[in-house]
């Protein structure tokens, strides 16, 4: 089994520990699929500048085929944070650079090297809701993080990628189990085969238009041992495809209910073992003064 992360991919700077670590929504699950024993890919495109190169170093580091991925000139995505009593405390992003401003468009070549995964992931920090269509077409399962903003939650941008995925994650830790119930059959309505919301420490909840399965978060018993929650929710998900995809789950074979409340406990606990991991995967180094081209 393969999953390809295709997308953003982004340098995380923790001005708190004053370090740099490789990072992106869509790199971290492919990372996070072959660390559970998958094989695993990313696609997307890398800036030429002195980051650039220090992500495909990280990525290709962690066992990632990168082969695929087009350098374009421009500056790398930078995400800036610290980590207030072990929660990562977002403080702004750069836009996502070059990655985001001049994404991959999927020619027959890049269509035929997609087919060849089980599964290929994408979110809203890639600049990829045009491509979601051809993806839909190729057979393999498509997954799609909308993040926690209401941007990405407006009637016209569900319409855009719900019809096209097979599964969609949330972040619902800031809504009641009312509000995420509402909101994953409202995706599930508009086209997803699946939704999923994470909830932080009050677990996780699924819906696949005729079941609803929920599961609690496994709890770190001395939160003060949590080094940060950055990719709990990449984690999380990870976990909880890769379960899917062992247990048999297609385009052509939907998820049982017995499918989804293993892969839910599966999800929780990569979450909990990324808990205890410097930023997404690790790999970090200190934040450098002038990160130019060159």
């Amino acid at each position: 089994m393969r999953v390809l992360g295709f997308g953003d991919n982004v340098v995380d700077r923790f001005v708190d520990r004053g370090i740099d670590y490789p990072g992106g929504n869509s790199v971290n699950v492919a990372v996070y699929a072959h660390r559970l024993g998958l094989e695993a890919g990313y696609l997307g495109v890398f800036g030429d500048d002195e980051l650039g190169r220090f992500l495909v170093e990280a990525i290709t580091a962690q066992g990632i085929a990168v082969d695929r991925c087009v350098v374009r000139a421009g500056e790398t995505g930078v995400s800036t944070l610290r980590v207030d009593d072990g929660d990562r405390v977002f403080l702004g992003w750069n836009g996502g650079g070059v990655t985001v401003r001049e994404p991959l468009v999927l020619d027959d070549g890049l269509l035929g090297y997609v087919s060849s995964f089980d599964l290929v992931h994408s979110s809203v920090y890639s600049g990829s809701e045009s491509e979601l269509p051809k993806l839909a077409g190729l057979g393999t399962l498509v997954s799609f993080d909308l993040s926690s903003e209401d941007e990405y939650r407006t009637p016209a941008y569900l319409d855009r990628v719900c019809p096209h995925t097979d599964l969609v994650l949330m972040s619902c830790s800031h809504l009641d189990e009312t509000a995420t119930r509402t909101l994953l059959a409202e995706v599930v309505r508009r086209g997803a085969g699946l939704a999923l919301a994470t909830r932080g420490v009050d677990g996780a909840i699924a819906y696949d238009g005729h079941v609803t399965v929920e599961a609690p978060a496994r709890r770190v018993d001395d939160p003060g041992q949590i080094i940060d929650t950055m990719g709990c929710g990449d984690a999380f998900l990870a976990g909880f495809e890769v379960s899917l995809l062992r247990a048999g789950w297609s385009t052509s074979t939907p998820p049982r209910h017995d499918m989804i409340e293993r892969a839910l406990r599966d999800g929780a606990e990569a979450a909990y073992d990324q808990c205890f991991v410097e930023g997404a995967f690790g790999h970090g180094r200190p934040t450098a003064v002038v990160t130019g081209r060159g």
